[in-house]
């Protein structure tokens, strides 16, 4: 097989390599990581890496080559930054080039819908990284290996670096995606979200123009009675937490289409922030990193424990596992159309109430809108929270425009009829540094309340709107303190409340201006006003 795999690599992609590793285990990948000096065994036998300089994405040095193909479909702009054909030619002659001595395959696939399934190679210089789309994309079996044709390659080679003048990039690293030779090259950076985010915008380009499918980043899973759920959210909002319920099977925590047939998951592994991970907290993800996850920059103490609480090398400490490690999961990861939609947003500035039902119009408005907030420690430079947009909460992946994906969004909910809620776990109180967060087990209480039918529209009197935001609150919710459900009244000082709200509500009606003309004016009349 490798001598097959070999003259692949040599006669479709130039690659040729001293040494081919196809297909090695993960145990196999963990003991060369290990060799090679590339990383560290916990005390129960887990890989630790470091990333290198990069322990995150580096949106500004991602690309889409230019062609027939992309040039009148792709969102050009700061988010899709072109690259020339030229240049990646270049780049790709001298990449393969650089990668003559070892590389590690890896033949997985993506979408676990049978209809959309999608066969790609994985080609990385180091063997952790390898260890990494083994976790994380669904893993063919042994039988189908024999007549395996890539639709899509990966070439990954963190230690090459380009040389911005004479390659048209802008730093030495770079993550470049050609639709119409179907390659993603990534090059001089470690970071393996690179990865697995180069795949998702490729599906976010592939599948709403090839299959009419919605691809989507938000979390599923699906109740005992065979009720699917969404959970949209931009990191530090619960995405993976919330939908990691032991009530509940977990179709997948990241990524997913949502076609004509229901709900499938893109990829077979999670990739779960660990930064103040704990056993009390999040049990389900805790009890998954066991050997053969792949723990991300995280600081070991000398006995080789991990220190989930220590920041010092980044507050983007990761662990990927395959799906299977966690107990709880859906087999195939496929549900039925989402019975409810969940938009998380963890607003630091403590003025969006705990949980509001969303109409139609107003769930196109948040969904494009995509509304977080950054909070104090996490950038560098931010010292009081800051309103970060993030258009259907996936803004850096997102090649065509915001507006089709949330066209297709309005579709489904017309066509599946789906109840959209927003979700905030951030502040209640007073915003970041005066209020508190909102404890997890009232979150998880009022999603429950949802999912069992107990916050249903049809009684207009357990409702009252938000002045501002226009917002159905409910009155009522399980055992949830009522003082909480209206934001106001958590703010000792009403005043500063109100100078607060209208501080937000200017961030959204600024931040929204890009989209007049494009959706309609119900839509763009949905959100806040003064």
């Amino acid at each position: 097989m490798t001598a097959k795999i070999k003259e692949s690599l040599n006669l479709d992609l130039g690659i040729n390599a001293n040494l081919i590793h196809y297909q090695w285990s993960p145990e196999t990948l963990q003991k060369q990581t290990i060799l090679l000096n590339m990383g560290r065994e916990t005390e129960n036998g887990i890989l630790a890496v470091h990333t290198g300089k990069f322990t995150g994405r580096s949106p500004e040095d991602r690309y889409i080559v230019v062609d027939a193909l992309t040039r009148k479909t792709v969102d050009w702009g700061a988010v899709n930054l072109p690259f020339d054909q030229k240049s990646f030619d270049m780049l790709y002659r001298e990449v393969t080039a650089y990668l003559q001595d070892t590389v590690y395959v890896r033949d997985a696939q993506v979408c676990a819908g049978e209809n959309y399934k999608m066969n790609i190679r994985v080609i990385t210089e180091y063997p952790w990284s390898n260890l990494f789309a083994y976790n994380m994309f669904l893993r063919p079996e042994a039988q189908e290996l024999d007549t395996f044709k890539p639709e899509w390659t990966v070439i990954n080679a963190p230690g090459y670096k380009a040389t911005p003048g004479e390659h048209k990039t802008k730093n030495t690293n770079f993550t470049i995606i050609n639709f119409s030779k179907r390659i993603i090259l990534i090059g001089g950076t470690g970071y393996t979200g690179e990865i697995k985010k180069g795949v998702f915008s490729a599906l976010n380009f592939l599948l709403p123009v090839k299959e009419g499918v919605f691809p989507m980043h938000c979390a599923a899973n699906v109740g005992k009675n065979g009720e699917t759920a969404l959970f949209f959210g931009l990191s530090g909002t619960g995405k993976t937490t919330l939908s990691a319920d032991v009530n509940r099977k977990l179709i997948g925590d990241d990524e997913h289409g949502w076609s004509k047939e229901g709900v499938f998951n893109f990829e077979g592994g999670c990739y779960a922030k660990v930064i103040g991970l704990s056993p009390e907290k999040e049990p389900e993800i805790f009890d998954a990193i066991k050997k053969g996850a792949l723990l991300e920059n995280v600081s070991l103490m000398p006995n080789g424990s991990v220190d989930y609480t220590d920041a010092s090398i980044t507050q983007n400490t990761r662990v990927s596992y395959p799906i299977h490690f966690l107990r709880n999961i859906q087999q195939p990861s496929t549900g039925t159309a989402p019975k409810h939609i969940f938009l998380l947003t963890a607003d630091a500035f403590g003025v969006l109430p705990p949980i509001a039902k969303l109409n139609q119009d107003q769930a196109a408005y948040y969904f494009i809108s995509g509304y977080t907030a950054k909070v104090a420690g996490t950038e560098k430079g931010i010292t009081e929270p800051v309103p970060s947009f993030s258009a259907c909460f996936g803004a850096p992946f997102l090649p065509l425009s915001p507006v089709k994906y949330t066209a297709m969004l309005l579709e489904k909910l017309k066509q599946d009829k789906v109840s959209v809620w927003l979700v905030n776990t951030g502040w209640i109180g007073g915003s970041y540094g005066v209020g508190e967060r909102i404890p997890l087990k009232y979150t998880r209480a009022m999603i429950n309340a949802v999912l069992k039918g107990e916050l249903k529209m049809s009684d207009q009197g357990r409702y009252t709107v938000h002045p501002t935001f226009k917002l159905a609150m409910p009155k009522k919710c399980g055992a949830v303190p009522e003082g909480i459900l209206n934001p106001v009244r958590n703010w000792k000082d009403k005043g500063a409340y109100h100078k607060t709200e209208k501080k937000l509500a200017d961030a959204f009606q600024r931040n929204f201006e890009k989209y007049k003309g494009l959706v309609s004016e119900s839509i763009y009349k949905s959100g806040p006003f003064i």
